[in-house]
């Protein structure tokens, strides 16, 4: 099943490719009217993501193409295992080869690279989250991708919660003034978290919120983001929410990766976001066999 926004990216895709011209090299040397069928293996140990993406190119570029699937989004992959088959004209399948596998491959890497954060924490209360470090018009796709490896979607734009980092503290004129601003100008269904980069922001937080709950007004703060803090000091801060008057998630972020993220969610935190989940993902390696 196709979105529009997936039929945005394969129509970009496919035309960055193919520009005025068209597959150059196949319509010179393949037949027309030859046929043929594709095997699409998998060449490593992995997580699958982006069938619908790929059936999406093979659709676009000949509706006749005819594309059968052995493994499906969240399945487990290993070396040589048959993932798809593609059958119909020779040409066709060769034109939609590389794009399909581009997708393919990028999105079963994000969800590979997930699956191995997610196994880490397993036996944690932690979470696995992803962050707006995506590639620019792939975002969806990305996202999609991370759920397939286990772990969850943190916020998918600027539009739908509010995050407040250093930068937004330092030209808001400090904490205080931005915790009042929220509290004057943020509506009740609206999701907010704040950074803070020491156990003394978090606490001006906490005091801000626990004093509007024991006046009996509703909290501002539903999250907090402790950024790049040592599991130690992860350990303290997750101690003195715990401690305040309203729920609070403790989320954890920066430079987190496969060698830190255990000690972080051993030191209690809820949700622990990865940019690394997306901006530094290796391409799975996929190929296609074509016999005509």
């Amino acid at each position: 099943m196709t979105t529009p926004e997936l039929d945005r990216v394969v129509r970009t895709a496919l035309a960055e490719d193919l520009g005025l011209g068209g597959d150059l090299t196949t319509r010179l040397t393949v037949p027309g009217d030859a046929a043929g069928t594709a095997y699409i293996v998998s060449r490593e140990e992995g997580v699958l993501s982006g069938a619908e993406a790929a059936t999406a190119v093979f659709a676009a570029v000949d509706p006749a193409l005819q594309v059968d699937w052995a493994r499906h989004a969240g399945d487990k992959l290993a070396p040589e295992d048959l993932v798809a088959t593609v059958s119909g004209s020779a040409r066709s399948i060769l034109t939609a080869e590389r794009t399909a596998l581009n997708l393919l491959g990028r999105l079963t890497g994000i969800a590979s690279r997930t699956s191995v954060f997610v196994a880490l924490v397993d036996g944690t209360k932690a979470r696995i989250v992803d962050t707006r470090k995506t590639t620019p018009g792939l975002r969806e796709l990305e996202k999609r991708a991370v759920l397939d490896g286990g772990g969850t979607n943190h916020r998918f734009g600027l539009y739908d919660a509010v995050l407040v980092k250093d930068n937004h503290v330092g030209l808001g004129g400090g904490l205080l003034p931005v915790l009042e601003r929220l509290a004057a100008n943020s509506g009740h269904l609206v999701r907010v978290e704040i950074e803070v980069d020491t156990i003394e922001q978090l606490d001006t937080v906490l005091a801000f919120d626990a004093e509007r709950v024991g006046s009996g007004q509703a909290p501002v703060v539903h999250a907090v983001l402790l950024d790049n803090m040592e599991a130690w000091q992860v350990a303290t801060g997750v101690a003195h929410i715990r401690r305040h008057p309203a729920p609070l998630i403790a989320e954890v972020s920066g430079g987190v990766n496969e060698e830190t993220v255990q000690e972080l969610a051993r030191a209690g935190a809820d949700a622990i976001s990865v940019g690394a989940l997306t901006h530094s993902v290796t391409c799975h390696d996929f190929g296609l066999d074509l016999q005509v």
